[in-house]
């Protein structure tokens, strides 16, 4: 008698074992790999500079090194899509770029200028004064956070105001448009401690959806999911507008406290444009979808406009040119005195649908007693707008499904029409036109730059061609759309404009750097010489030696390629021979082949490692192909994803030849690795081919399904793309995976998408089937590593692992 057996079952039941059976992680202590890596991770990091809104000024921001993992795992609240610090009540250290050290140095010239601050004070959130004469910051106190301003004469700073700031929703102040003061958002006086969650549950959590009502949302994190939850996200997140004088301190409540996601005043001082949520919240989306009001307010806390009070929006579609319905993209014309202007879908907010207008502007001007006017009809979804003057302004499109982008010069003193100035690939590097330089006008507002007869405007761009790519400045003439070119930047340096300091558009501030040179500011006299404002030092001279250069190549299928290839310092090749390489990339999909075979190169960049990068490897005696470019390619029409398997196959195969065929790496000592998309890449190249000895993922998502309404570039849901969605998992073939693979992931990963259970599913299915897999978590860490400890130790992982599989003679690797 023959007992008929479920292979299914079986393996499930297999793998169910092993998950079970499986001996508990060992915790372990932070290890600090091999010199120079600690000493150089360790060094101070180059400062930061800012521009005063006058550009007179560069502040020059000193900045911390890693935070301890101490500082990192300060307890932390997840509510609505955001962390935040219930101490500070501001964003999680992980978020954070704190400074430390302020100094000011004149454009014209002299000695910079310490700024004395309190010892052990750290700062953010820096803001120059619509005159240019104040910088005011965020500062970080015991018990919260605090407003800041220092002056550019004196070098001195003080703090503005009694109030703390509320910055659970991220900028807390904005400058007045006359520079006498602040608008801020504080914490509500008198609101007492946090509510504390009852040990008791009330009841049963309970969900349910309305029969017939799609809400097709992405995976989110980090959203409310109790009574508990929603009593915290009120507490902490609820804010007072509050009007502050930057002379006296002086304080005025405006309009009563709430859930307030942003504020901003008119360029005539008189009036407030808000945004609040409010209840009910819901479990399902973050907070920017929950029902919302967007209105304008006076200083009296009197409403006089109210533009939307918006319900839930838990059913905008999953596309990514889906945007909800009604007004939205509210904001003030920054070159009149209070004209508000908004964006109306006239498509359903569904790109799928078809309309021949998709997003309407509109305008309204104070006080908003007669009809809006149709500033522009799109054919494409809004994507922002430079305003210049009554007479001309830039709007822009842009549409996922081409990539196409358009720049609109429209009339707001005729509205209703417009003219295309600019249509273009929007990933098109070659025919890249440069953004809109836009200046200050001295009351808060950034406006486009013409030159002084206003029959022209500037453009600044990368200058990106096959030869590299060389900074420049070109002026526009609005009547027909022509470009000069002014000035590029010299061959073998990157010198992108910062900044034109004069109305012609003859004196700039550049930030100049070569493969060797550290990037410094200069103030650039197009009919003179350069000179140099800043003096920053190599901040990692143990890197000095490393070589690097461009490499290109051709895919299969025709398509080229290229990469940046990385040597250690001092390799001879003809006395060390082959070297192990790691290969460590991220893939990009594209709609035209074209555009995706562009390659830059890169090589006048100057490259110092910072936090857990690969390139630290190449101190350890191996090469690096950085970034050798996986385009997935959607021509005419066609899905990327349908074939990405094929194309990033392909794309390693001919990167792979590539460094072999030039002598530098051994084909038996090549691995792949790559962090969040690239790690998914680094699974799929694993289980489909056998080009690699190893792989490192970092941060990854291996199972699609758990993503279902979309990742990354792919806006079909699961049920409209099963089979791709199948095939591009690499869990789906984790019995296909028969080389060593490392997985790192932080515990606390705050990615939409890159959930810490997509690698321990994956962990658990490699060990199911008998891989060779070593799976770490970093603990309180996010989507990417912010802890000194952290970020060490990731990289002892690394140089260990590699160590392992690639310094030892290459074995013989098992047949698929």
């Amino acid at each position: 008698m023959f007992l008929r057996v479920n292979r299914t079952a079986v393996a499930v039941a297999a793998l169910l074992a092993a998950c079970t059976a499986a001996p508990l992680a060992l915790a372990e202590t932070y290890h600090v790999p091999p010199a120079p890596i600690a000493q150089i991770l360790d060094a101070a990091p180059t400062p930061q500079v800012s521009l005063s809104s006058d550009s007179s000024t560069l502040a020059i921001l000193g900045g911390e090194n890693l935070p301890s993992i101490a500082a990192v795992s300060e307890p932390i609240l997840r509510l609505g899509g955001y962390r935040i610090n219930p101490r500070t009540g501001g964003p999680i250290e992980a978020r954070v770029a704190w400074r430390n050290a302020l100094s000011f140095q004149a454009v014209a010239g002299g000695p910079a200028k310490a700024v004395a601050l309190p010892a052990g004070l750290r700062f953010t959130e820096t803001r120059w004064s619509p005159d240019g004469k104040t910088l005011a910051f965020v500062a970080e106190t015991a018990n919260g956070l605090e407003l800041w301003a220092a002056d550019v004469k004196t070098a001195t700073a003080r703090r503005v105001g009694a109030p703390g700031l509320n910055g659970a929703f991220g900028a807390s102040y904005s400058w007045l448009p006359d520079g006498s003061g602040f608008l801020i958002r504080a914490v509500p006086a008198g609101r007492g401690p946090a509510p504390v969650a009852s040990t008791t549950p009330e009841g049963p959590k309970v969900q349910e959806t309305q029969g017939g009502k799609s809400a097709p949302v992405r995976t989110y994190q980090d959203l409310l999911s109790s009574p508990q939850d929603e009593a915290l996200f009120a507490h902490y997140f609820t804010s007072q507008l509050t009007r502050v004088d930057l002379r006296t301190g002086a304080t005025q409540a405006v309009g009563a406290p709430g859930l307030y996601t942003g504020a901003s005043v008119s360029p005539d001082g008189r009036l407030i444009l808000t945004t609040r949520v409010k209840p009910p919240f819901s479990y399902l989306v973050p907070a920017a979808l929950f029902p919302t009001e967007i209105a304008v307010v006076d200083f009296g806390g009197s409403t006089v406009k109210t533009l939307v009070d918006r319900p839930l929006a838990d059913n905008v579609p999953p596309p990514f040119d889906a945007v909800v319905l009604g007004p939205r993209n509210a904001e003030w014309r920054a070159d009149a005195a209070s004209t508000l202007v908004w964006v109306e879908a006239q498509d359903g907010g569904d790109p799928r649908n078809k309309a021949e207008v998709r997003d309407r502007v509109l305008m309204q001007d104070a006080p908003f007693t007669a009809a809006p006017r149709t500033l522009v009809d799109l054919d494409q979804r809004y994507a922002g707008v430079d305003w210049g003057r009554a007479d001309a302004a830039l709007v822009y499109t842009r549409w996922f499904n081409t990539r196409n982008e358009k720049r609109i010069l429209v009339n707001p003193a005729q509205p209703g029409a417009g003219r295309v100035l600019i249509q273009r690939n929007y990933q098109d590097q070659y025919g890249d036109p440069g953004d809109i330089e836009t200046k200050a006008d001295g009351k808060g507002r950034q406006v486009i730059h013409f030159t002084p007869d206003g029959k022209s405007l500037f453009l600044a761009g990368e200058g990106a061609e096959a030869a590299g790519a060389r900074p420049f400045l070109d002026r526009m003439t609005l009547a027909d759309g022509k470009t000069q070119r002014l000035w590029r930047a010299q061959a073998g340096a990157y010198e992108p404009v910062v900044a034109i300091v004069d109305e012609a558009g003859r004196k700039l501030i550049t930030r100049r750097e070569s493969q060797s040179d550290a990037p410094n500011f200069f103030l650039r006299d197009l009919g003179g010489k350069s000179r140099a404002l800043t003096s920053f030092v190599d901040p990692a001279p143990q890197f000095a030696g490393v070589s690097k250069q461009q490499i290109t190549y051709t895919r299969a299928d025709g398509v080229p390629l290229s990469g940046t290839l990385y040597l250690p310092a001092g390799y001879d090749p003809k006395r060390d021979g082959r070297l192990p390489l790691l290969m460590w990339a991220y893939p990009a999909e594209f709609t035209d082949a074209k555009v995706a075979g562009q390659t830059v190169d890169r090589s006048n960049r100057f490259t110092r490692p910072t936090g857990a990068s690969h390139l630290f490897l190449l101190t350890q005696g191996y090469a690096v192909l950085d970034n050798p470019t996986m385009p997935i390619v959607g021509a005419n029409g066609a899905e990327p994803n349908d074939t990405y398997v094929e194309q990033l196959v392909a794309s390693a195969q001919a990167a792979v030849d590539k460094v072999v065929e030039m002598g530098v790496a051994d084909r038996d000592r090549i691995a792949v690795g790559g962090h969040s998309y690239g790690a998914f890449m680094t699974a799929n190249l694993l289980v489909h081919t056998d080009l690699f000895k190893t792989g490192i993922a970092r941060s990854g998502a291996y199972n699609r399904t758990l993503t279902p309404f979309g990742f990354q570039s792919e806006q079909r849901t699961y049920w409209e793309a099963e089979g791709t969605y199948t095939r591009m998992s690499p869990f789906t073939y984790a019995d296909k995976v028969n080389e060593p693979i490392l997985l790192i992931h932080g515990e606390a990963d705050d990615n939409s998408g890159t959930f810490p259970i997509q690698s321990e599913r994956f962990y658990a299915a490699l060990k199911g089937v008998g891989a060779q897999v070593r799976y770490v978590v970093l603990p309180n860490e996010a989507h990417g590593y912010r802890a000194r400890e952290s970020n060490l130790h990731t990289l002892w992982e690394m140089t260990t692992w590699l160590d392992r599989w690639l310094k030892p003679a290459a074995a013989p690797k098992a047949e698929k």
